[in-house]
């Protein structure tokens, strides 16, 4: 399972995330969009979404924090 994760300083639910993401013991590659322009275009052009947290698993995208939904797929993946 590939997961990427855009975030930015200062942003409570990209915590929320990357502590639920470290609870289910997952590893992720994160994005800091504020201090890389790449990922922040990349974000933007290939995602089509403006505003963080977002995650991408496996080619799936979810922008904001669709804590429940991330969980859920999470859960599946230790089953």
């Amino acid at each position: 399972m590939e997961i990427l994760l855009y975030t930015q300083p200062d942003c409570p639910p990209c915590h929320y995330i990357k502590n639920l993401l470290l609870q289910h013991k997952v590893e992720y590659k994160e994005f800091d969009i504020q201090s890389d322009s790449r990922a922040k275009k990349e974000l933007i052009e290939r995602y089509k979404s403006f505003s963080t947290p977002t995650v991408v698993i496996d080619g799936k995208v979810f922008v904001g924090q669709d804590i429940t939904y991330i969980a859920e797929i999470l859960e599946d993946r230790v089953k």
